[in-house]
């Protein structure tokens, strides 16, 4: 199955952590390979090797990652006679498509824009490409598989450290709730598509607010929630902890690793 990764995003709330400015926030680094990898490194886990890459701000970055792809960086080799061989390799068996889908565009627009290397594709999925998580993407494909849906999207509860504060009329607090612990739900960023959804995407339009909002107006959106392991990385402090805990070997996204 074919995986579309939303790769152009500027990342401006990371811009103080790029040392050249213009480094896309998929390619900032956990541990020795930058967020993309660890993104497409999940899906090849799951036998999900052919990936489209739509490319925008930034996109010479991401060219030359692949251009120049070092498998010694993140794998055992032996070194005999000024010859490597590799003990173990990464990307050996994946498709890369990188498309320019333009430096502004929004998602569904670059959705829109690599159509045409979906065709034939029925069901596909799609990824913001700056998220981790251990979701058991194969229940994920066949939940979809089996409903009548047009669309489906990941759900997890919401991340942040907030409180929610219920005020009587008299200015009494009668409770005070962790966001994370109401009954809500955020958009986790996995998708699973059918063709369908392209219907309603306009021209620059977007996938959720356009595509998936219609979807759920028919009745033909999908939600998985997912209570396990999911983090973002949209801040400088979010991209370092994700870093750390590489470091210190708490990688629980890093499901290739458990086999």
């Amino acid at each position: 199955m074919k995986v579309v990764l939303f790769c152009g995003g500027r990342g401006t709330r990371m811009r103080s952590d790029l040392p050249g400015g213009d480094i896309p926030k998929p390619m900032q680094l956990v541990g020795p390979r930058p967020l993309l990898w660890h993104v497409m490194r999940y899906y090849a886990h799951f036998g999900h090797r052919d990936f489209i890459l739509c490319l925008g701000y930034g996109a010479q970055h991401i060219k030359s990652f692949f251009l120049n792809y070092q498998e010694t960086a993140s794998n055992d080799f032996v070194l005999r006679n000024g010859r490597v061989d590799l003990l173990s390799t990464d990307i050996s068996d994946w498709s890369v498509s990188l498309v320019d889908t333009g430096v502004d565009a929004p998602i569904g627009e670059r959705l829109r824009r690599v159509r045409p290397y979906l065709e034939g594709d029925e069901i596909f999925l799609a990824n913001y490409a700056d998220v981790l998580t251990d979701a058991p993407l194969s229940d994920i494909v066949e939940r979809f598989r089996a409903a009548d849906a047009g669309a489906s999207m990941m759900v997890v509860p919401p991340s942040n450290t907030f409180h929610c504060v219920d005020v009587g009329e008299d200015g009494r607090v009668g409770s005070i709730t962790p966001v994370s612990d109401m009954p809500l739900w955020v958009n986790g960023g996995f998708f699973v598509l059918r063709q369908e959804v392209f219907d309603h995407i306009p021209v620059n339009g977007d996938l959720v607010a356009d595509g998936c909002a219609e979807l759920a107006k028919r009745g033909r959106l999908l939600a998985y929630p997912h209570r396990g392991y999911w983090r973002p990385s949209d801040t400088v402090n979010q991209r370092l902890e994700l870093d750390q805990a590489w470091e210190r070997d708490d990688r629980p996204w890093a499901l290739w690793e458990q086999v």
